[in-house]
Order: C-alpha cells, then sequence, then structure tokens
C-alpha cells in the first residue's frame, strides 16, 4: 500500500512540474493517470488491509464493469453514430462514432471466433489487436480525463485579445456551433472590461467552400450585432485550418503589441487540441472551450483524439507496431 500512494506521490510530483511548466502538454495527461491508477491501487490494499472481503468485491466489481462498460459504449456508439447521420448528413467525419461502435462489435465477434476455431495464428492476430487497442485505449483515456482537468482551469491572467476560432458557415450565416464559440467569446471580452481592460477581438477563418463570405466577417458582425464594437475586432480572413488559425492571428497579435497575452475561444471538444497546437506555433495563449450539443460531443471527441495521435504518428505508430508484431514473433 505504502510503496503504491509513494509512486502515485511521485508521478503527481511530476505532473505537478509539468503542468506548472505548461499546461499544454499531452504528456501531463500520462502522468496525470499514472498518478491517478497507483493511487486507485493503493486504496484498494488500504481497503484490504481494513476489510479483506470489502476489497475482493470492489476488484470484482471492477472486473466486471470493464466488458459491460464495453457492451454499453458500443451500444451507445453506434446509436449516436445514427444520430450523427441523421442530423448532420453521411460525411466521413460523421461516420467516427458509428465506425467505432461497429469496431468493438466485431472485434467480439472476431475473439468469439478465434476461441472457437482455436486458431494459434488467428490467437496471435487477436493478441496483436488487442494490444494495439490496449495502448490507444490507454491514451485515450489519459486524454478525455486530462482534456476535462484542463477545461476547469481558467487562467486569470491579463489578455491583449481575445481569439475566436472559426468552424464553418453556412452560405453567410453563423451556424449553432459557431455562434457558441462566438458567445463564449463574447462573455470572456465582457469579463475583460468589466476589469478595467480593454482587449481586441480577433475573428479568424477564411472563405471556405459553400460560403458566400470569408468566415471573419460573418463572425464580426454577429459580434457587432451583440455590442462589440467595430473597433474592438481584428478580421483573420486567409486561414482554413486551427494551424492556420493560431499561425495567422499571431502575425496581426504581434504586429500590435509583441508581447501580447491572448485566450483562444473553440468548442469544448476542441480546446486541448487546439492548445497543443497553440504551444506547437509558439502562440502565447490558454484556450477555453464552449459548450456543444451532447449529440455532436462523441463523434467530435473522437475525431480530435484521432487528429492527436497523428500528429505524433512516428511514435504511436513504432509502438502500435511493435505491440501488433509481438505476438507472431513465436512463429518466427
Amino acid at each position: 500500500m505504502t510503496i503504491c500512494f509513494s509512486i502515485a506521490g511521485f508521478w503527481f510530483l511530476i505532473f505537478l512540474i509539468s503542468f506548472l511548466y505548461d499546461r499544454r502538454l499531452f504528456r501531463n495527461s500520462i502522468f496525470l493517470v499514472i498518478a491517478l491508477m497507483f493511487a486507485g491501487l493503493g486504496g484498494l490494499f488500504a481497503i484490504a488491509e481494513v476489510n479483506r472481503t470489502l476489497a475482493e468485491l470492489v476488484a470484482y466489481g471492477i472486473i466486471f464493469l470493464i466488458p459491460v462498460t464495453i457492451a454499453v459504449l458500443a451500444v451507445f456508439l453506434v446509436v449516436n453514430g445514427v444520430t450523427m447521420l441523421r442530423r448532420e448528413g453521411r460525411r466521413p467525419a460523421n461516420l467516427l462514432s458509428l465506425a467505432a461502435g461497429l469496431g468493438i462489435f466485431g472485434l467480439v465477434i472476431f475473439g468469439i471466433i478465434s476461441r472457437l476455431i482455436d486458431s494459434r495464428p488467428l490467437s496471435a492476430l487477436l493478441t496483436g489487436i488487442g494490444g494495439v487497442l490496449t495502448y490507444v485505449s490507454f491514451l485515450f483515456v489519459c486524454f478525455l480525463i486530462y482534456a476535462f482537468v484542463y477545461s476547469r482551469v481558467r487562467s486569470s491572467r491579463k489578455i491583449d485579445f481575445v481569439i475566436v476560432l472559426g468552424s464553418g458557415l453556412r452560405g453567410s450565416r453563423v451556424p449553432p456551433l459557431l455562434a457558441s464559440r462566438l458567445d463564449r467569446g463574447k462573455l470572456v471580452y465582457d469579463r475583460a472590461i468589466r476589469k478595467g481592460r480593454s482587449p481586441m477581438m480577433i475573428t479568424s477563418g477564411g472563405q471556405g467552400p459553400g460560403e458566400d463570405i470569408p468566415e471573419s466577417h460573418a463572425m464580426a458582425t454577429y459580434l457587432i450585432e451583440r455590442g462589440v464594437p467595430e473597433t474592438q475586432i481584428l478580421r483573420e480572413d486567409r486561414s482554413t485550418s486551427t494551424t492556420e488559425n493560431l499561425l495567422f492571428s499571431r502575425e496581426l497579435m504581434v504586429a500590435r503589441v509583441p508581447k501580447y497575452r491572448c485566450l483562444i475561444v473553440t468548442n469544448n471538444f476542441h480546446a486541448f487540441r487546439a492548445a497543443l497546437t497553440a504551444r506547437k506555433v509558439k502562440v502565447n495563449g490558454q484556450v477555453v472551450g464552449s459548450p456543444t450539443a451532447r449529440y455532436y460531443w462523441p463523434t467530435a471527441t473522437i475525431r480530435e483524439f484521432v487528429a492527436i495521435l497523428f500528429s505524433h504518428k512516428w511514435i504511436n505508430g513504432i509502438i502500435c507496431g511493435a505491440l501488433f508484431v509481438l505476438p507472431f514473433v513465436q512463429f518466427v
């Protein structure tokens, strides 16, 4: 028990040091989850010292909940995937939760078939896939937990700019997803005004397919109609991605306030990845998230996680490849 708590304390200390250095780091999530895992294990041993039967019940309960949670998750993802297709259309990005749910069902069926056939190559294949999925699932849990923690830590420092990231228009109209970002951005702006500050707002987004005007122009109009002075808004109308949003906004900020500080506004599902991107392109700012429709959140979250995985494709590819190939080594 003492050893587990000591290890948990060590990793939590590492987490705190890394978090205070820069909370926009994915490794913070890994440090935090490792600390929580050892703290939980230590807690289980502590219960065992008081009541061994209770500790065994807790342990068996956790083991029982794992397959139940997987089954519930699979059903939820399939239902959510169908909802996404009905409400958002049959675009590839909207198929992620459905594909994930069907993938879980497919893996379970494959596992049953593998056990019935009792084939060593199939067992090795199942073990390899299981190893990769265990690694990816661990990273996904880290992502979810830390994204929640990151979203709850508010930045109280003085800011010079509030950047609102675009997410697409419908013709020239601001859709609900983008409106939620703009409303949160105005809330941040109004709070700064009440504190006696005078930040500039930057609406960031170029003109994409199916859009009648640059996104930043429609965003600026939306804010002006809700009371933000036009003189306090800068339009960044060249970007087509989050990276470009931040890079081009950085140019506008540096030109006016070389040692600027900013707050970046996006949707809650996108906040952590936007923070990672901001650090990568050297934008001096943290990220806050705005509310998102519940049905949209699962697919969007999976998409964000996949994007983070691919942003570290070499190390993740090597680890996943090794975990997949290792069970086949016995056949060489």
